[in-house]
């Protein structure tokens, strides 16, 4: 009975959630992606729509429409095209960053080698992971899923037992077994937001390696929070040395918003009003205040 229970619930899930994702389709490939918007806004990956060309969607009932490209941004590999048309078109929920946990059962829903609507089911591996890519981007905020993730799932949503979108599914290992990797909802939230605003994602950066950790009890207490990002390596002559960033300073908030991400870091700056911002460093037990006049930048690597 119970079996029988789970198995109804995950028939009812993808019932209800399969009506929003589309399958993205243009000369050179093809794809998955997900109503953002009722009126036609889809996330999907950079990579399965690039290069010129015109685009279609194919929606869930098995009609098309044509589409298209809005913006997209290449440090986290997302894209935002239009569904042309106007119809009101289903959506699907963005999950609350914390409630995405390791060992949480997850959802994949895609078109891989263009069989549509496939499901696959796993668990949450990992988060926040690192990855480079050949062309010398660095993927950041990762989720790791064993989640079966193949050609064509690129684009496509990984939902947790509630419905709601954890990650945007975007590539697998080479020749690994069970290893896929999406970008988090989080970092999809505000990408997706400022390329229906402006087309793009105007980056500035610190000039910092960085990596995220859970503090110690002690190091929380004075912080008042339980994570932060951790200044790795500074940059000669960036702006983060200008300001009087060092190695091993914990990097805690952003014009007085906190910090407990690499993701934090890129968003914070990506929606600064101004160059300057304030940075909170915890450095050997001290708190201190300082102001860096961040750098425009066209193509991230780092924060």
């Amino acid at each position: 009975m119970i079996l029988q229970r789970f198995s109804d619930e995950l028939e009812s899930l993808v019932s209800k959630a399969a009506p929003a994702v589309v399958a993205v389709q243009h000369p050179r490939g093809h794809g998955t992606g997900l109503f953002l918007t009722p009126d036609g806004y889809v996330l999907t990956n950079r990579h399965v729509v690039r290069g010129r060309g015109k685009l279609e969607l194919e929606l869930h009932d098995g009609s098309e429409v044509r589409a298209e490209l809005v913006g997209g941004d290449e440090p986290t590999d997302l894209a935002v095209v239009r569904a042309e048309g106007g119809a009101k078109f289903p959506t699907l929920p963005l999950a609350d960053p914390h409630d995405v946990r390791v060992g949480q059962l997850v959802m994949a829903i895609g078109n891989p080698f263009r069989l549509e609507q496939s499901v696959s089911m796993g668990v949450v591996s990992a988060i926040n992971r690192t990855l480079p890519l050949p062309d010398g981007v660095i993927l950041e905020g990762l989720l790791q899923t064993d989640a079966a993730i193949n050609p064509g799932n690129s684009g496509g949503p990984l939902l947790n037992m509630r419905g709601q979108v954890v990650g945007l599914n975007t590539l697998v290992l080479p020749y690994a077994q069970g290893i896929g990797f999406a970008v988090s909802a989080t970092t999809a939230a505000w990408v997706a937001s400022l390329l229906i605003q402006r087309g793009k994602v105007e980056r500035r950066f610190l000039g910092i390696a960085a990596t995220a950790i859970n503090l110690p009890p002690q190091s929380a207490q004075e912080a008042g929070q339980p994570r932060a990002v951790r200044v790795m390596k500074v940059g000669e002559g960036s702006p983060a040395d200008d300001a009087g960033l060092e190695a091993e300073d914990l990097l805690l908030g952003i014009d007085e918003r906190p910090v407990t991400s690499v993701d934090d870091v890129q968003r914070l700056l990506a929606l600064a009003p101004e160059p300057e911002v304030r940075l909170e460093v915890l450095r050997k037990g001290r708190r201190r205040t300082l102001r860096a006049r961040t750098a425009a930048r066209e193509h991230s690597k780092a924060a």
